[in-house]
């Protein structure tokens, strides 16, 4: 029988979804009160807690040699520090009015409910899965979860075949198709936008599109699939579009995701335009002050453009996880939103933006000037130096930095940073030539490829005037 808040001498924190958010926010929240004044209870539906999705394409690809040293903390580990944290059960509805979630134990079908004081809902994001014919088959696979990433490398070890079809360009698409090279696949990339990268303009994403290629990787851009073969045993065989069938002994979506918020909408929870849930600056859910949310299911506030966006990255959710830790503890913190710095890579090619691609700044209004430059990683005469690209948006007439797109080799992608900070400052392409950034000739050149673009945009708002 579950007992009233008045029948129990401790305040009770239950905690929905158990991966960077979710426990962030109980580990959090249990260094500011002990077990005496604060019971925590946490639900995670899957067999893994506390891991980075992230690294998944790395262990599939045998960069990382075990899927164990992509788990920050086990289950164990949490429950030494006295949070209740009960595996393989998922909360299955959410009664706000009740204040109470109904629980189902996914191996015994045991079902009940358990009463909270205050709710975390941290229930990430689900790969995009497009319903499609041949789409459940076996040998076609999402990779958002550690036990989808074993579910892949068992179907690698049992097939024979070597022909591997990603379908989508973006982050996880272009991961996997990487580790799927190492492996020794011939890999075909299949995406339905002109060039791979969404997330960078297009004529950045032609950069990687020829990186790609020169890997050994079959791009076929601007293409929509339309199925999925099987053979005769049921397995996928090909994937299809309207022009081509492309044979496959294994397939890997890497469209995207989703924030997983059907739970919180059926609850009544305010969902934006984007599908992730909204929250104040202190994520506790907009409108019910004992409700937080945090990680993928969330929307933020994108600091460039002033709109509410989804940017499903675990750098937010263990962010988010100790503001909303913070504040269930007793404390106070916030989180104020995001600039969308993201990096990547393909094999040595380093891909990188923060900010405003062109499209979402005409989105948001925007008159801005674009600018490119070709630099090097380091002094062009150190050994080692790396050709690099970069992309510089500023807003006309003010000179505010809008975004900034880096594709380059080794000592490119984290030169993000740079514009990520000057983002987050407000800073204008002229303020920004005055950075004093370090230099030596094997690290950079004189002038920083960052600021050599930063100069160029402030000559391109300065003819715009």
């Amino acid at each position: 029988m579950n007992m009233s808040r008045t029948e129990r001498s401790r305040e009770r924190l239950v905690v929905v979804g158990g991966d960077a958010a979710g426990m962030s926010a109980a580990s959090q929240a249990r260094r500011l009160r002990g077990p005496d004044e604060l019971e925590i209870v946490a639900f995670e539906r899957s067999h893994f807690t506390s891991y980075s999705a992230c690294g998944i394409p790395y262990w599939v690809g045998g960069d990382v040699p075990e899927r164990d040293r992509l788990i920050a903390r086990s289950p164990e580990e949490h429950r030494a520090r006295d949070i209740d944290l009960r595996m393989r059960t998922e909360v299955v509805e959410i009664d706000v009015e009740g204040r109470r979630v109904h629980a189902r134990e996914l191996d015994t079908g045991a079902t009940y409910w358990t009463p909270y004081d205050k709710l975390v809902i941290a229930t990430g994001a689900r790969p995009i899965r497009p319903d499609l014919p041949g789409v459940d088959a076996p040998g076609v696979h999402g990779v958002q979860n550690l036990d989808d990433g074993q579910a892949l490398l068992d179907t690698l070890a049992a097939t024979e075949g070597r022909r591997a079809v990603v379908v989508g360009a973006g982050y996880i698409g272009v991961e996997m198709a990487e580790a799927l090279i190492k492996l020794g696949y011939e890999v075909t990339v299949v995406n339905r936008g002109k060039e791979p990268m969404s997330t960078l303009d297009p004529d950045m994403g032609r950069l990687v599109h020829r990186a790609m290629e020169g890997l050994g990787i079959t791009m076929v851009d601007d293409a929509e699939v339309t199925k999925f073969l099987t053979g005769d045993d049921g397995r996928v065989r090909a994937v299809a579009t309207d022009d081509a069938e492309y044979p496959a002994d294994v397939v890997v979506l890497g469209i995207g995701v989703r924030p997983e918020t059907e739970l919180a909408r059926a609850a009544g929870l305010p969902v934006g335009d984007h599908g992730g849930l909204l929250t104040d600056l202190s994520m506790r859910v907009r409108g019910h002050d004992d409700i937080w949310a945090g990680g993928d299911c969330v929307e933020v506030l994108d600091l460039v453009s002033g709109r509410e966006r989804h940017i499903p990255l675990g750098t937010h959710a263990n962010k988010h996880g100790q503001v909303i830790g913070a504040n269930v503890g007793g404390g106070y913190a916030t989180f104020p939103g995001v600039v969308g710095t993201a990096v990547s890579k393909v094999c040595d090619l380093e891909i990188a933006r923060t900010g405003l691609r062109e499209k979402d700044a005409h989105r948001a209004g925007l008159q801005f000037v674009a600018v490119t430059i070709e630099s090097t990683s380091r002094a062009g005469y150190y050994p080692g130096a790396a050709p690099m690209t970069v992309k510089m948006l500023a807003e006309r007439r003010t000179g505010r930095l809008l975004g900034v797109q880096i594709v380059g080799r080794e000592g490119a992608g984290k030169r993000v940073d740079i514009a990520a900070v000057a983002l987050t400052a407000g800073m204008t392409v002229e303020q920004m030539t005055a950075l004093d950034l370090g230099y030596a000739p094997p690290f950079s050149p004189v002038w920083d490829p960052v600021l050599v673009a930063a100069r160029k945009a402030v000559t391109a708002v300065r003819s715009d005037a």
